[in-house]
């Protein structure tokens, strides 16, 4: 059986046709899951753990600990004219709890000290790989290994981009299989017009070979490849009647594509011209975190370079964050020396993170969020404000408004609509932006997470990989 597969560079998805019926493959209770893996670098097993009455007195016993050291930062902080938020005991709680878990993680891998990577052979995928990361605080975290494939690699580290990808398409593969009960060896797999690169275009041929090579080890004996915004004109085009050009505008997690396209009727899909900027809503994310969270770390403030707050925004790169971590900040001021830190310590850099993730998403609807950064230090905390995300994502939407003016400048015709997917397209932001580059064209907007996953089950079943182009 052939399925389309959207490795994406923040979520990954996959889906076929049976029947005739569009058909999503779950991963547990979700059509998608964050493209992230986790390697324990032994193997206890987190579904073992079971709060005993002993551990149960281990959390209670961190709770009072917490709240008697938020009494005093709370005194020192009255006492300084500053003010000071405690956490709720929900959140004591859940901290204590994550703690003695780990706990108990690293006492269960201390009785297999044999046990390594190489011998792992049940990943955490998804949520549940930063989860297990941050409740295991040590093992291998891999977060967006899309970014990592077009860059100059030396022959190991390839080997262990390599690894990382098979483990992530075996997964799909399998959960393929079970689902749709029968063995799933063919694939069309999505990629973008333009990878993240050092190399130029040696970049994208070097990450489709990492891909392809990593498809045949996960146990696929065919895959092809469909640039992402030619499978979203795919989908599209299933929804037109009439025959219309169309505008695909595709803004995913790591890169934002663009296809104008002749779609809809009988005839078959015709992709006429393709651009691609390797930005998308990672940039996003770290954009968000160098605004409203690293002043709080110093940035601007002391005399640490400017790119080490930028390397530890950036966990979807493993270099920079090695980098980060090998800094020395012992000379470094307080409160700022503290706060970075403990921002080096396992699974800090993946919490601010997905901090900015969680405030960029609220802020799509509400005007204001709360960002907790408790985790650097008791009671630290800011509030980021609609203004803010307006002025962090602002060169992204700048870098992506002179591509759509490049697009409009180079099109054959004026298309009838412009079909904007892609999950980075949820920012009202993001979609103000296309709609001001398009005005006069009607915008419509697909499923920001499936659309071209949906596409790519068109490919898979009616066995086209290269729609008719120019």
């Amino acid at each position: 059986m052939n399925i389309g597969i959207d490795f994406g560079t923040s979520y990954s998805a996959a889906a076929t046709y049976v029947d005739g019926e569009l058909t999503l493959v779950h991963f547990g209770d979700a059509k998608q899951f964050r493209t992230a893996v986790f390697f324990p670098e032994v193997v206890p097993d987190p579904s073992d753990f079971r709060l005993t009455p002993e551990l149960d007195a281990q959390v209670e016993a961190h709770v009072r600990d917490a709240r008697a050291q938020q009494r005093q930062f709370a005194t020192e902080a009255r006492q300084q004219g500053r003010s000071y938020t405690e956490r709720s005991d929900a959140d004591l709680h859940r901290d204590a709890l994550r703690t003695v878990r780990r706990q108990w993680m690293e006492r269960r891998a201390a009785e297999s000290p044999t046990a390594t990577v190489e011998s792992f052979q049940h990943a955490l995928f998804g949520d549940d790989a930063v989860q297990a990361y941050l409740e295991y605080g040590d093992g291998n975290l891999i977060e967006s290994p899309k970014s990592m494939l077009g860059y100059r690699l030396d022959p190991q580290v390839r080997k262990v981009i390599v690894h990382i990808a098979t483990h992530i398409l075996e997964h799909i593969r399998l959960a393929a299989s079970r689902q749709l009960g029968g063995p799933v060896r063919t694939a069309v797999i999505g990629r973008p017009v333009h990878f993240r690169s050092s190399m130029g275009d040696r970049g994208s041929e070097q990450a489709v070979e990492i891909i392809r090579e990593a498809a045949a080890v996960a146990g696929f004996d065919a895959v092809t490849f469909l640039e992402e915004p030619a499978a979203a004109a795919m989908h599209y085009h299933k929804r037109l009647a009439t025959r219309q050009t169309a505008l695909i505008v595709d803004i995913g997690g790591g890169t934002t594509d663009v296809a104008f396209a002749e779609l809809g009727g009988d005839e078959l899909p015709r992709i006429v011209r393709t651009w691609g900027l390797a930005k998308g809503g990672t940039d996003l994310d770290v954009n968000l975190s160098m605004h409203s969270f690293m002043p709080q770390l110093g940035n601007n403030l002391t005399r640490v370079p400017v790119h080490h707050y930028v390397e530890a925004a950036s966990v979807h790169n493993l270099p920079k964050q090695r980098e980060f971590r090998r800094q020395d900040y012992r000379f470094v001021d307080e409160p700022w020396q503290s706060r970075l830190r403990a921002l080096q310590q396992p699974g800090a850099t993946t919490r601010l993170n997905q901090t900015a993730e969680r405030s960029k998403i609220a802020l799509s609807s509400d005007a204001e969020t709360a960002a907790d950064l408790g985790f650097l230090e008791p009671g630290l905390g800011v509030s980021v404000a609609r203004s803010d995300l307006d002025a962090a994502v602002e060169p992204f939407v700048e870098r992506m408004q002179r591509l759509l003016a490049e697009v409009r400048a180079e099109w054959p015709g004026v298309p009838g609509s412009v079909f904007l997917t892609g999950g980075t397209s949820r920012s009202p932001v993001v979609k103000a932006a296309v709609r001001e580059s398009f005005p006069d064209i009607p915008l419509v907007e697909g499923d920001p997470s499936l659309g071209v996953v949906s596409g790519l089950a068109v490919a898979a079943v009616e066995g086209s990989t290269e729609p008719a182009s120019a």
